[in-house]
């Protein structure tokens, strides 16, 4: 079968396939027409019982071995392998009837004629097929578009796995949004695939449409095609057009094909590769990932970057910052006096002293220990945190968790808000020990156990935004009902306060998330009559989630409130300074996340995303198109201001002035967007690329960050305490956002830089022989005779130039150090000027220069034979070649010295091979060297003098920093 290589697949051209794939046909036949019987008599022998049978048969051939009539043998046998011929062929038969019926499915395909009917047999590798409802996949296909809007498609595996579940599975971005399905051919795209395996559950490959570097070169290959076509129309018309002129045109057009460099692509490509090497090997960002080598250089050109908070900006690690009970607030600064209460609660006797003797002191204090007693405890009990007792190699599991030891315990829970908040618990006193699914432990700071049952439990979910349990307290009976929540829930479900509202828009404008608990004391009647109906309400057959429900919503009425809690995420590792160097390189950031306003606000702040001296508009909330109309006219009034929105009120401003939004929006110098769903994350994204043009970069660390990540033209992934959905769904994947600056500033801005410098040097290289020929094809009366013929032609763009050329991948202006102290660099990248019209046509200029000397030079000195022209031109050629790229050069590296080195070597090794195109004994001599010399300088002296003079009057903003 051959090895099993990656391959790379052009969308809906086939024809361009690297390498022969076989049909898309289903065989399960053993044999074929050609190997059916010596196949079968082969299986059949290999056996030595039938073996035996067939050399018992064939002695009797032998005339002193014969012991009776030869049919005695050999009817036996044939019958024995007529008749496992005969079901053989039987099986064959059956099992190329059912191929021939699955091979016979009729699927549509796009092709450039529409839509066209294909056979499942007849499907190619690049070929684009429409899978329509309760059809089969005929075959390993990539998933670009859907007829849904919103892209999601659900499938059954029972074919791979045997599991008859629907999954869901999402398209290829960037072709889901195109308008309709033969939109699919228009766009230059391919599919790298891994090498086929086993592993039905794993594919790594990465779809790649043409970025923005590619297509600009791609646009200067056409208007050098434009010129190779005028070249050759100007040449057959000074000939005017006399004889076959026809003929002479495409001789012309193949004499001057140099002009669009064959090599171009190849050097790009490999250059990627390098830079992505260069990547993966940095050991300052170490565990950085590159999963598309086809876009390193986009990293150099990032207008917008969009940021998720949480696990990103911040660690996703929750800390318990403050405690409010109302009338007073512990900070961290005063959890002693907390852990005091708590201890005191449970070593003092509550009869210690009669309420009417005792002093007005001790009165407040028992009233603040109570309370703050009675919310720890609270918090202690209603979450969804399980205790876990790990062995630590001294002490076995079991024994660990009977004996509650704290070093062996560790805390689980899907959220690591609940964490934080039974941590600090245990800080102060009041530990979870042991959870099952109806019972609870805590144990006090005296080491005494309290044992609670799980009556009920009411998970969180997004759409409640609160979670409940009752429990019964086994040393007195007591049973309560706690519940925790976000403000804006429970501000309506416990009793009338006055600082409620006030106090948790003051923790949130503070950077805390919080939590609102609250408590209800349940007499048993009372409790058996709330479970009776909520028994029967989950039995129902309708409406069985409004009936859970209602009743549930029975229980949440006049709860007291005990506290608020605040825990607050920690930044990230040099957030702040990478948020800097960002923003100093010109490059605007957007945050979106799914916190609160003034949770979200806070965190850009700390992050500093909003400097300290930078006005914020905070977008007020509209429902209405009149609303909407109102703020965004205030909006329009401020300048040079943070934008902070919310998802709800940028729908309705995405729905009736999206333009007018996002005009105004991409002015701002950061925006902050809370609230946000993954669909408007990547709705958010989309229209940054269609309203700017600009280059994007999407980062997050969760699977609600994938739409995010796949939508933009760059997607990078933190590798987070969510998973590694993100970052296997990115283009780059990090360990730590910091990380961002050095992948853009040093590894962007390079790769950039170096990509359109080899291009350029690339397109001068065809260029400066191209003239050549010109030069020469117009002194000989406009002949179609090529100059250079053979071995000359191939080594010239390989051996000879190669390796200097493709050395400039490891070219850099600056040193990473600078690169990353002086981000305003990066600043020049996003005008796109190292690869432009005006350097394009720079390095044209250049090329006809010294195209034109080397040869008018060669013509003008040569002596008598044809030969010599050919030796002194192609001479001075590489020599300009390999002093133009040592020119180029910023920066040396000891393996550009060797590359220029080791050409050179090839070059003068090589001519003693070359005697068919050149005069060996000529080019020993001093004429010979002198002239070379001469047509050299004169071809390169000038632009070394036009470098000095540029970098003395004029210098690039690098040198500066480098001189």
């Amino acid at each position: 079968m051959g090895d099993f290589r990656p391959r790379t697949v052009w969308l809906g051209h086939p024809e361009k396939r690297e390498q022969r794939y076989p049909r898309n046909v289903i065989n399960n036949q053993k044999y074929n027409f050609f190997t059916f019987l010596p196949a079968v008599l082969f299986n059949q022998f290999k056996y030595f019982y039938n073996l035996y049978f067939l050399l018992l048969a064939c002695s009797q051939f032998v005339n002193e071995l014969r012991l009776g009539a030869l049919y005695t043998y050999w009817v036996p046998l044939g019958l024995v392998l007529i008749v496992t011929i005969m079901r053989e062929a039987v099986e064959e038969i059956r099992c190329y009837l059912r191929d021939k019926e699955v091979n016979s499915q009729i699927y549509s395909k796009l092709s450039t004629r529409g839509t066209v009917k294909v056979k499942s047999s007849g499907i190619q590798v690049g070929d684009l097929i429409i899978v329509e409802k309760n059809q089969r996949v005929p075959a390993d296909m990539i998933f670009l578009r859907t007829s849904e809007r919103n892209g999601s498609c659900f499938l059954r595996t029972d074919q791979l796995d045997g599991e008859t579940d629907w999954k869901l599975r999402l398209p290829v971005a960037c072709t889901q949004r195109l308008p309709t399905a033969a939109d699919l051919l228009q766009i230059r795209s391919y599919v790298y695939a891994e090498e086929p395996n086993i592993d039905i559950h794993n594919f790594i490959g990465t779809f790649t449409r043409m970025g923005l570097f590619d297509l600009e070169v791609n646009c200067l290959t056409k208007i050098l095609f434009g010129a190779l076509v005028v070249v050759s129309l100007v040449m057959v018309a000074l000939q005017h057009f006399a004889g076959r002129w026809y003929l002479q045109i495409f001789r012309f057009l193949l004499l001057f094909s140099h002009i669009v460099p064959i090599s171009l692509r190849v050097n790009l490509d490999m250059g990627k590769m390098v830079f992505s090497w260069m990547i993966k090997k940095d050991p300052k960002i170490p565990g950085t990932v590159v999963r598309a080598s086809t876009i390193p250089e986009q990293l150099g050109r990032i207008s917008y970057l969009l940021t998720d908070k949480t696990g990103t900006l911040t660690q996703n690690e929750m800390m318990f910052r403050r405690l409010h009970l109302g009338t007073v607030a512990y900070g961290m600064d005063s959890m002693d006096e907390v852990q005091s209460h708590v201890f005191s609660a449970y070593t003092q006797p509550t009869h210690d002293l009669p309420a009417s003797r005792a002093p007005a002191a001790t009165k407040v204090r028992k009233t603040i220990s109570s309370r703050v007693h009675e919310a720890v405890k609270a918090i202690a009990l209603v979450h969804n945190v399980t205790p876990v007792y790990e062995s630590n190699g001294v002490t076995d599991q079991a024994e660990a968790e009977q004996h509650y030891e704290d070093t062996c315990r560790v805390y689980q829970a899907s959220s690591p808000d609940e964490v934080s908040l039974v941590q600090w618990t245990e800080s102060v006193g009041l530990t979870l020990v042991g959870r099952d699914q109806s019972s609870m432990q805590l144990r006090t700071p005296t080491g005494q156990i309290l044992n609670f049952t799980i009556l009920q439990i009411f998970p969180f979910t997004y759409e409640s935004k609160r979670m409940g349990i009752i429990v019964r307290d086994e040393s007195t009976g007591e049973i309560t009902f706690y519940m925790k929540g976000a403000d804006v829930v429970m501000a309506g479900i416990v009793q009338y306060n006055d600082w409620l509202e006030e106090e948790c828009g003051n923790m949130a404008r503070e950077g805390l998330r919080v939590l609102v608990v609250s408590k209800k004391s349940l007499t048993e009647e009372q409790y058996q009559d709330f479970e009776a109906r909520y028994v029967q309400a989950k039995l129902s057959v309708h409406d069985r989630s409004l009936k859970v429900a209602t009743v549930i919503e029975s229980l949440e009425m006049e709860m007291e409130l005990l506290c608020l809690t605040g825990v607050e995420d920690q930044l990230q590792t040099d957030v702040r300074p990478t948020l800097e160097i960002l923003r100093n390189a010109g490059i605007k950031v957007w945050m979106l996340t799914g916190d609160k306003l003034e949770t979200a606000t806070c965190t850009a702040k700390n992050a500093h995303l909003i400097t300290r001296n930078q006005d914020i508009h905070i977008f007020r909330p509209v429902t209405t198109r009149g609303e909407a109309h109102l703020e965004l006219n205030a909006f329009r009034r401020k300048h040079d201001c943070a934008l902070v929105i919310s998802g709800d009120s940028l729908e309705v401003c995405l729905k009736y002035y999206e333009y007018e939004f996002m005009e105004l929006a991409c002015q701002c110098p950061a925006v902050v967007c809370c609230r946000c769903t993954p669909t408007q994350k990547a709705q958010i994204v989309r229209l940054l690329q269609e309203r700017t043009g600009k280059l994007t970069c999407a980062v997050g660390d969760g699977g609600n960050d994938v739409s995010m990540i796949q939508e933009a033209d760059c997607g990078v992934g933190v590798e987070g305490k969510e998973g590694k959905q993100a970052s296997l769904a990115a283009d780059f994947s990090v360990t730590q956002f910091k990380h961002l600056g050095r992948l853009l500033m040093v590894h962007g801005r390079n790769s950039y830089k170096r990509s359109a410098a080899l291009s350029q040097f690339v397109i001068h290289r065809s260029l400066c022989i191209s003239t050549m020929q010109a030069v020469f094809s117009s002194v000989f009366y406009f002949a179609s005779v090529p100059l250079y013929q053979g071995f000359l032609i191939i080594g010239y763009s390989t051996i000879y130039t190669m390796f200097p050329v493709f050395s400039l991948v490891l070219d850099k202006d600056v040193k990473s150090e600078v690169a990353m102290l002086y981000p305003e660099l990066y600043k020049d990248l996003l005008k796109g000027r190292p690869l432009s019209f005006k350097t394009f046509l720079i390095w044209v200029l250049i090329s006809i220069y010294q195209g034109s000397i080397i040869m008018y030079g060669a013509l003008l000195l040569f002596e008598s034979e044809f030969v010599h022209i050919v030796a002194i031109s192609f001479t001075s050629l590489i020599l300009t070649e390999l002093l133009m790229v040592a020119l180029t050069i910023q920066t040396w590296h000891w393996l550009m010295i060797v590359g220029e080195l080791l050409s050179l070597a090839c070059y003068v090794a090589s001519l003693v091979f070359l005697h068919e195109f050149i005069d060996v004994y000529f080019i020993t001599t001093v004429s010979f060297l002198w002239k070379v010399t001469v047509i050299t300088l004169v071809s390169c002296l000038p632009l070394y003098i036009l470098k000095y003079l540029r970098r003395r009057f004029s210098p690039p903003n690098y040198s500066k920093l480098t001189s």
